[in-house]
């Protein structure tokens, strides 16, 4: 993929395809201004030099290949090294029609620019120390994210704090390692340059920034992908109209006969800026049905990696104490003890608000609402936004998002875990000096001090072809 020439000037449509209003197409390479120059003139028909044009100026005027004029365009001019990519650059913005795009590409083409690759403007950007490898990943994150939460955590990551923490633990690993390498060279005078004491605290103290880094994987996924919510409860207790409710839409299937859902729906919402994704499930009960109990099966499974529970139950079935022990068996069932739950008692539209309050009072976290008449839902999203904040509380820490980085993280921590065994028993210094050099390579990788065309391969093939 990427093992085309790089020095090659790339372009391609930096919008989305289809028809728009306007479109937007990038240039970027050594060719750029003498590509454009042999394309523009202004509205008298007069040709520029763009060579000489000042940086960040805007252009109006007309592209003309041969004697078609193409459109009436806005140039935007950028001078390596200060341009997004390091290199000269242009931008074109065109009129939207799908004909003007292709055919702007093809005269680009002809003039002598190639079709960029994706991700190859940022993969430009990386090589040529524009962004590190952990900025360039959040380039992606950030056009994808979908809601405040993964747009935050991109944002940070795309500002550097993220990049900064790694690197200031990869120099202190640096720093330790020369010392160690140092007592290498005068091996034979026996001389010891690393104090182990001193080697031991900064491990131990780096070893705890990266289990909290590691730990902070399993918010910063859910903020990417949302928080998981299972909506539980007994058969017919309203757990689909719920999800309907919610979502204002027909999605699941709502039926008068008990235990109609037997597999799990999914669907997702963005609730104050956080996005969550519902799971309804099958209905908890004992049953002699075999494909029911696989759905209460598949219940109990999903509770188990839910972020929150919410139980769903009907005054008809259970009282309070009931629920109480209904919510203690899920959570025994599924081995989840510490998501918390939200107590949903439906129906308030048939047994009274205020009736339903006093009933079941001495319940945590209770909403009442009325399901199939759209009553109280807008209190559940709060109490739901609310637990979501708590259980996913930022605190303005870095969170990490990529699995990459987490991988990476795990086997920095698997040779710094080494070292400190190493220390303890007086390994040699030669066996020392391999572990920190480990732990060093796999920091690296985060941020790209130390990368291989397949990694980059594997990144950049992800991006989408104008960015």
């Amino acid at each position: 993929m990427h093992a085309m020439n790089r020095g090659d000037t790339i372009c391609a449509l930096a919008t989305a395809p289809g028809m728009a209003a306007l479109a937007v197409i990038r240039l970027s390479g050594k060719k750029s201004f003498t590509i454009i120059d042999s394309l523009f003139q202004n509205i008298k028909g007069k040709k520029k030099e763009f060579e000489k044009a000042t940086a960040y100026s805007l252009h109006f005027g007309k592209i003309v290949d041969g004697e078609q004029i193409i459109d009436e365009v806005l140039v935007s001019v950028f001078k390596g090294p200060r341009s997004y990519t390091g290199e000269d650059t242009i931008e074109i913005s065109c009129h939207g029609s799908t004909y003007i795009q292709q055919t702007l590409l093809q005269a680009l083409l002809r003039k002598g620019a190639r079709m960029a690759e994706a991700g190859e403007f940022t993969l430009r950007a990386f090589l040529n120390g524009k962004l590190d490898l952990s900025q360039a990943e959040a380039v992606s994150d950030l056009i994808s994210s979908e809601n405040a939460s993964a747009h935050k955590v991109a944002l940070q990551q795309l500002r550097g704090g993220y990049s900064d923490i790694m690197q200031a633990l990869r120099q202190q690993l640096v720093d330790f390692a020369s010392l160690i390498e140092l007592e290498l060279d005068f091996a034979e005078e026996d001389v010891e340059f690393a104090n182990r004491e001193k080697l031991t605290s900064l491990v131990m103290g780096l070893l705890q920034e990266i289990k909290t880094l590691q730990k902070s994987f399993t918010e910063g996924n859910v903020l990417k992908s949302g928080v998981s919510v299972l909506i539980a409860g007994k058969p017919n207790v309203g757990k689909s109209t719920l999800l309907n409710a919610l979502l204002n839409e027909e999605r699941a299937i709502v039926s008068e006969i008990a235990g109609t859902t037997r597999d799990v729906i999914e669907d997702y919402l963005v609730i104050d800026g956080i996005q969550f994704r519902f799971m309804d499930t099958a209905g908890i009960r004992i049953t002699n049905d075999s494909i029911e109990k696989i759905g209460v099966e598949k219940t109990h499974q999903q509770a188990g990696k839910s972020a929150i529970l919410l139980y769903v139950a009907d005054p008809e079935q259970s009282n309070a104490d009931e629920i109480k022990t209904e919510i203690q068996e899920l959570r025994n069932n599924s081995g989840n003890l510490e998501s918390p739950v939200i107590t949903i008692i439906n129906k308030s539209d048939k047994y009274g608000y205020e009736k339903l309050q006093q009933q079941y009072a001495s319940l945590n976290e209770l909403v009442i609402l009325s399901a199939k008449q759209g009553q109280h839902i807008e209190t559940l999203k709060a109490k739901l936004a609310s637990a979501a904040l708590h259980s996913n509380e930022q605190g303005g820490h870095t969170i990490v998002s990529s699995a990459r980085h987490a991988e990476s993280l795990h086997l920095a921590a698997t040779a710094l875990e080494k070292v400190l065994q190493g220390i303890k028993n007086n390994l040699s210094t030669d066996l020392l000096a391999f572990e920190l050099k480990d732990s060093i390579f796999h920091l690296g990788m985060i941020t790209g001090e130390i990368y291989t065309d397949d990694l980059l391969e594997n990144i950049f093939s992800k991006f989408c072809i104008g960015k």
